[in-house]
């Protein structure tokens, strides 16, 4: 969004126009009953409501659901806002009603809210990330987050939004998703996979432009991804989470090196190992 700031880092007060990260709501609604509100940046709408749906267990695959819109609803100047999602169940695949509904709006930092406990997350877990035979050479992970920066368009004209990319064993960059919210972004990514028929996403890289929290990982088992990669910090939850799912877990990833706290076994080196921990 386009707005003026008052710069005075010249020692004078200057107007000067600026580029603004957008954060709007979106209802999320299934077979005609609200679910939740989050709160998010526009754009892969339909990405995001997927993979909240997969994160929180309504939906495996693409075949779960019959149909996506976006509601005719509209805003005070008459205009549609496109900020209402109704999601069609495929026949067969539980409705909202079935789970315990998110009776308050979340923000765009929330992660799994509607979680009861961490093991309600164990037991929605669908794929064996222990088993995942994926090798990560430490230097070309440690190059990850500089790629996915250069990737971050709208980041670059705003400043102000996380990021998640999924990265082949390679080093590819598959898909890049920005948002207000790192559970947004993420959620963004895992829907993309979805719709695209990539579950489980075996021997690939997520990489976050933030910390790696419990509701990242979390989201990250449940989409069968064996690593993940972060620019900051862990916290405990995620470590703990990680080791016990067999994910492995990088965080300060930052060129030439990383810290490792959960799934060493899958890193390789060159030469002298770069990791500390």
């Amino acid at each position: 969004m386009r707005t003026t700031r008052l710069d005075t880092a010249a020692g004078a007060a200057v107007q000067r126009p600026d580029t603004l990260a957008v954060e709007e709501p979106l209802q999320v609604r299934v077979g005609g009953q609200p679910l939740t509100v989050t709160m998010r940046t526009p754009g892969d709408d339909f990405d995001l409501v997927l993979g909240f749906l997969h994160a929180e267990g309504l939906v495996t695959c693409a075949r779960d659901v019959h149909a996506l819109r976006h509601c005719t609803d509209t805003g005070a100047d008459g205009l549609p806002t496109y900020n209402v999602v109704e999601v069609t169940p495929a026949p067969g695949v539980a409705r909202a009603g079935s789970v315990v509904p998110r009776a308050f709006p979340t923000t765009s930092a929330c992660g799994v809210c509607g979680v009861q406990s961490v093991d309600d997350v164990r037991q929605r877990l669908r794929h064996d990330v222990a088993a995942d035979p994926l090798e990560l050479d430490v230097a070309l992970t440690a190059a990850l987050p500089a790629r996915l920066r250069a990737a971050q368009a709208a980041f670059e004209r705003t400043g102000g939004l996380h990021a998640a990319g999924l990265f082949d064993a390679a080093g590819e960059l598959l898909c890049v998703r920005e948002d207000v919210g790192r559970h947004n972004a993420v959620d963004k990514v895992v829907g993309w996979a979805l719709r695209e028929g990539r579950l489980p996403l075996r021997s690939c890289v997520l990489v976050v432009s933030g910390r790696a929290s419990f509701e990242l990982v979390q989201k990250a088992a449940m989409a069968g991804v064996p690593a993940l990669v972060a620019v900051s910090a862990p916290s405990s939850l995620a470590v703990s989470l990680a080791r016990e799912t067999g994910m492995t877990l990088l965080g300060f990833v930052r060129p030439p090196t990383a810290n490792a706290y959960a799934g060493e076994h899958r890193l390789r080196t060159g030469g002298p190992a770069p990791l500390s921990r």
